[in-house]
């Protein structure tokens, strides 16, 4: 089998960062914030696809653009609606999570500098405390729209999360996030 010369060790990582400059060159364009302003008759269905969207890191730069356009007449209503999508999503995520993304963040975590920072955090911190950092972390990666995948491997393999608990937090969190976007 040939070895290839070079190989960039964060493939999805890059992925992400491109779709989101994706998404903001899409979304700034006048015609396409003009389109998605016009959709304020859109159906639920429609808020709930892109909150289902919301949760993931290569479509979440779109779903927030969305978001950040459209200008429905209840946030709140579309808030829960999209939470609601957003929920199925997190869900999808903590069922696979360990399939896809988990190789890159357990590479990560060997890195010299996240290395580095568990040292400190360890160092500094004691074991309660800890816990509630990592949840406060997470919980703002699962409500802003950069990728669930981080705050939902965060809360999987860091700490004894139940499904119930999980699904509590995600609705929640991804309700606000959505909520907040809509409000801009």
């Amino acid at each position: 089998m040939k070895k290839r010369a070079w190989k960039f060790k964060y493939p999805r990582i890059l992925v992400l960062i491109i779709m989101i400059l994706l998404a903001y060159l899409i979304f700034r364009e006048p015609p396409v914030n003009s389109f998605v302003s016009n959709l304020g008759s859109l159906s639920e269905l429609g808020i709930f696809i892109a909150g289902m969207l919301f949760s993931f890191g290569f479509t979440a730069p779109f779903a927030a653009g969305f978001f950040i356009t459209l200008n429905p007449e209840n946030i709140f209503l579309a808030g829960i609606i999209g939470g609601l999508g957003a929920l199925i999503s997190d869900f999808l995520i903590f069922s696979f999570i360990r399939i896809s993304f988990k190789r890159e963040f357990n590479q990560l975590k060997k890195t010299k500098p996240i290395k580095f920072l568990s040292f400190e955090i360890e160092k500094k911190f004691e074991k309660k405390l800890k816990i509630y950092l990592l949840y406060i972390f997470a919980g703002i990666l699962i409500a802003s729209p950069l990728p669930d995948e981080i705050g939902i491997i965060m809360l999987a393999d860091l700490t004894k999360i139940k499904p119930y608990t999980l699904a509590i937090l995600s609705f929640i969190l991804n309700t606000g996030g959505i909520i907040i976007l809509l409000s801009i």
